[in-house]
């Protein structure tokens, strides 16, 4: 027993003594192979395409997260993906942040958004939920809504249900931008990163040309 507790406590990652060393970036989503390509889960896309990006193992499975550490140029961050279902978001993102001592202002939210239209982001600050459970989840986690997030457009059905329309995957005129829309994203994560949240806001609210509606 005492031999598994120490290789268990081998594999933990030792807490960061400064919280400002990490920045956690949290895509949304619903787990299982059933609702990765839907709509709601383009967060877990946007992280999928940074962890790529900089080469970022996503093997860590704890805090009901799957996650992994790396770096954006010299920049030490955690990417993070919740196995909760969305709804209980807050539920993988408050445990990871106190175990590795991040504030709010060092975790960016990256997330669906059905008022937006499709192709368009915004970087926030902060804020409430409006509308959303995942954030709402996130904000009673942290006990804040003081945390920056990017909301991902993915538009609104003009006929039907919006559940159904989120819980269902691109259509075929929305498909092919997807990966130029995860690519922006990660461009505004970077921006975050090496300049903040106004420089990033300044630079990706504007109206996008490569696929919005």
């Amino acid at each position: 027993m005492v031999q598994n507790l120490l290789r268990r406590l081998k594999r933990e990652p030792p807490p960061s003594t400064n919280g400002a060393d990490w920045t956690l970036l949290v895509g949304l989503g619903n787990p299982g192979a059933e609702y990765a390509g839907h709509r709601h889960n383009i967060g877990f896309r946007c992280i999928d395409h940074l962890a790529q990006q900089h080469g970022v193992a996503l093997n860590k499975k704890r805090f009901k997260a799957v996650y992994g550490e790396g770096r954006v140029g010299e920049l030490r961050v955690i990417l993070a993906q919740p196995q909760t279902f969305m709804n209980d978001s807050g539920a993988a993102v408050g445990p990871l942040s106190r175990w590795y001592k991040i504030p709010p202002e060092r975790i960016l939210v990256i997330y669906d958004d059905l008022d937006l239209p499709f192709g368009r982001i915004r970087v926030r600050p902060g804020g409430g939920s409006g509308g959303h459970n995942g954030i709402k989840s996130v904000i009673a986690a942290l006990g804040t809504q003081e945390f920056p997030r990017i909301r991902v457009g993915i538009g609104r059905p003009q006929h039907g249900d919006p559940v159904d329309y989120v819980l269902n995957a691109f259509d075929r005129e929305q498909a092919p931008f997807v990966p130029d829309l995860c690519a922006r994203v990660a461009q505004a994560v970077e921006t975050f990163l090496r300049q903040g949240i106004r420089e990033a806001m300044n630079i990706h609210n504007g109206p996008d040309s490569a696929g919005g509606q």
